[in-house]
């Protein structure tokens, strides 16, 4: 009698075994590999963008993103917020915002591509404490009697409009800063680059 007809239990154990070692090594290799193209914590501290939904955003509020390690806000601007605008321009150090602290998209009024929608970075350009919002008038906020809204950096007084623009004789030399960032669609912002698929 051959042996073509038996059947070898301790070859296919092996063969089995080995096919099984050898799928679980080719997984443990691929789950570096893919992960390593997903940015890293380091990679977004060090400047990854960032993308964030607005979509529930509503009029007069305000979130805060990271990026770079920084504080972003992103301000859906009541029109009352827009109408202060005007109304500050003389009281402002950099009113047309001359200096070189936002893109040249948002080198206007509002410092934004939508006018609505203010991006700025929440770090005051004195010595880098975080202003707080003050978005009510006066004395609601604790200001005085003609404050229009905006915010105060609490360690030594710097005021800042809607547009993030620094009030004269104020320690903050300059406005507050702009990252670049672009629309992705309506409700999807990406903080850190200018231009979509770059």
């Amino acid at each position: 009698m051959s042996n073509q007809g038996k059947v070898d239990c301790g070859r296919r154990r092996l063969v089995v075994a080995t096919a099984a070692v050898g799928g679980v090594g080719a997984v443990a290799a691929l789950v570096p590999f893919v992960s390593s193209l997903l940015p890293s914590e380091r990679a977004k501290a060090a400047g990854a963008p960032v993308e964030v939904d607005i979509g529930k955003l509503e009029s007069g509020q305000m979130i805060t993103v990271e990026w770079r390690g920084k504080p972003v806000w992103i301000i859906n601007r009541t029109q009352e917020m827009l109408d202060t605008l005007p109304k500050l321009a003389d009281q402002m150090a950099d009113p047309k915002s001359e200096k070189n602290q936002q893109p040249a998209y948002a080198q206007n009024e509002t410092r934004s591509i939508k006018p609505e929608l203010l991006v700025v970075v929440g770090i005051c350009t004195h010595l880098g404490c975080s202003p707080s919002s003050k978005f009510k008038h006066g004395a609601e906020e604790g200001m005085s009697a003609d404050w229009l809204g905006g915010f105060l950096c609490p360690c030594h007084g710097s005021t800042f409009d809607f547009a993030g623009r620094v009030f004269k004789a104020k320690p903050a030399p300059t406005n507050l800063e702009v990252p670049p960032h672009v629309y992705l669609t309506d409700t999807r912002i990406l903080i850190g680059e200018d231009k979509k698929g770059a």
